[in-house]
């Protein structure tokens, strides 16, 4: 019963916080560690400590399949060096600096532990980029850069933990053998991925019908998929990422409007839950992790604190700025980049310091460092820097971000709007034309004006378009008051209430989204 109670407890802190954040103009992660903390210490407040493994598969699979799912392989491909640079690039020279680091502030650290410290501070969170940086809406071709960063840096640097922890347990390295392992748990990873997507597509089309089952069966499949990676000794996080971006070529002609809204709004709820609770637990570690200091030199453990938290955050500025100038200069040398006959947004400075800045790190540090081995070397000073890593970067720079952004004068470039705008109108031809082949008739007549209306070309509507979609709008209004005058009159019941509720709802999506308000 106490566990519940905390739970709920937390999630009631977590949607107060989050309603303030929003207001307030703050990224809610970074306020949600910082409550976290601060509760730790307070009196009374239980700890509760997930077991790692259990909290990377729990608060990482739906996430990152989320993230994986909404993203573009064709943005992907477009921006695949700075991506695959910085997720392997910067992951790996950020290990190495927080090796070196480690070692300097606390000499008897073996270096496959300070190799360990590394790569579990090494990459930024998935579900703390995204979180924050959805929010805070920079220049299209930063969100892709960053978030595909996020969906694969995880990956790299867990393959690099799992052969440091290996070589501290066993005293033993050999690169002969970490190699090959490398690329079998990548590579079998994504074929993993792939086919188990490829099998639910299969399966989910045959066996589902009901909504409910259907969400239930897609949070199912996430963390099966998680687990068999898991069995397999392979990369669960490329596996999950693989199965997110294949379902989502193909999933969604499976799926009728009237699930598809509801899996999405499960979806959104979901894994803002999971992202609350995580952040909350992040900081409520803190009083347990202090207190096994019980012992030992303190000045050495906030020494290397301290140092890690510098290097995570010099080490990436420093990479991303080289990085940045190399690209400036090649840009100056061959011209423009452009893709699929498309000019490509020029690489400015002020986009690079943002980059540079928000490489907040998450959940993912915390496990893995929780996911240490008892009697691993240092484990309590690791535990100890990670944390204060996550806390660090998500309390400074996720703070921050939004300022910075200003500062710099970055904003949306338009370009996914632009591209809202191409597809609209190109799908209301395509209705417009099917329409034309169909006898004459009143409703066909409505329609024609309606989809004529969304068809018409450039930025400023036809006023018949303002014209129609107000007036949908005034009739869903319309509609509900009389709804709901009959259900409190008693004369319908909820059963009637709420199907015809869910009907004016997919009317009121169907008008013209330029034109909603709402």
């Amino acid at each position: 019963m106490e566990l519940f109670e905390t739970v709920i407890g937390l999630l009631l802190v977590a949607a107060l916080l989050a309603s303030l954040a929003d207001r307030i103009g703050v990224p809610y992660p970074a306020l949600l560690a910082l409550a976290g903390t601060g509760m730790a210490f307070i009196p009374g407040v239980p700890v509760v400590t997930p077991d790692p493994a259990l909290a990377l598969a729990l608060f990482v699979a739906p996430t990152l399949l989320d993230s994986a799912y909404d993203a573009s392989p064709r943005d992907l491909r477009d921006n695949l060096l700075p991506v695959a640079t910085l997720a392997v690039v910067c992951v790996g020279i950020t290990i190495a600096v927080v090796a070196v680091v480690a070692r300097w502030c606390v000499p008897s650290m073996p270096w496959a532990a300070a190799v360990a410290l590394g790569a579990v501070v090494a990459p930024p969170d998935a579900s703390a980029a995204a979180a924050v940086l959805r929010r805070l809406r920079p220049p299209h071709r930063i969100m892709v850069v960053l978030e595909g960063e996020s969906l694969f840096n995880d990956a790299s640097a867990l393959l690099v933990y799992r052969l440091a922890v290996a070589a501290a347990v066993t005293g033993t390295f050999s690169p002969a053998e970490a190699v090959p392992m490398l690329l079998l748990t990548a590579g079998g990873g994504a074929v993993l991925g792939y086919a188990a997507a490829r099998l639910w597509l299969t399966l989910s089309r045959r066996l589902f019908d009901d909504i409910a089952i259907v969400v239930l069966a897609q949070f199912l499949s996430t963390f099966g998929v998680w687990m068999a990676a898991e069995a397999l000794h392979l990369s669960a996080i490329i596996t999950v990422v693989v199965y997110g971006m294949t379902l989502a070529r193909h999933a969604p002609r499976q799926l009728g409007a009237r699930r598809r809204i509801a899996s999405y709004a499960v979806w959104e709820v979901v894994v803002f839950v999971l992202n609350a609770l995580a952040f909350l637990l992040i900081g409520l570690q803190m009083r347990e992790i202090v207190g096994r200091f019980v012992s030992g030199d303190w000045t050495e453990v906030a020494l290397l604190a301290l140092a890690t938290c510098t290097a995570v955050v010099l080490a990436r500025i420093a990479y991303v700025m080289s990085y940045d100038a190399v690209y400036r200069w090649q840009v100056r040398r061959t011209g423009p980049p452009t893709a699929h006959g498309r000019l490509l947004l020029q690489p400015t400075r002020g986009a690079a310091m943002l980059i540079a800045w928000a490489g907040m790190r998450g959940i993912v540090t915390l496990a893995a460092a929780l996911a240490l081995p008892g009697g691993f070397p240092q484990r309590d000073a690791i535990v100890f820097a990670s944390v204060c890593v996550v806390l660090v970067t998500l309390g400074l720079q996720g703070l921050t971000l939004a300022p910075l952004l200003r500062r710099l004068g970055l904003a949306d470039d338009g370009s996914v709007e632009g591209e809202l705008a191409l597809a609209r109108r190109r799908a209301a031809e395509a209705a417009v034309q099917l329409l034309e082949a169909v006898p004459p008739s009143a409703a066909r007549d409505a329609l024609l004006r309606d989809y004529g209306a969304r068809a018409a070309d450039g930025d400023e509507l036809p006023p018949e378009a303002h014209d129609l979609a107000a007036l949908q709008r005034r009739a869903v209004a319309a509609q509900r008051d009389a709804l709901e005058m009959l259900r409190r009159a008693g004369t319908i019941g909820d059963n009637a209430y709420h199907a015809v509720e869910e009907e004016l709802d997919l009317l009121e999506l169907g008008a013209h989204p330029r034109l909603r308000t709402a």
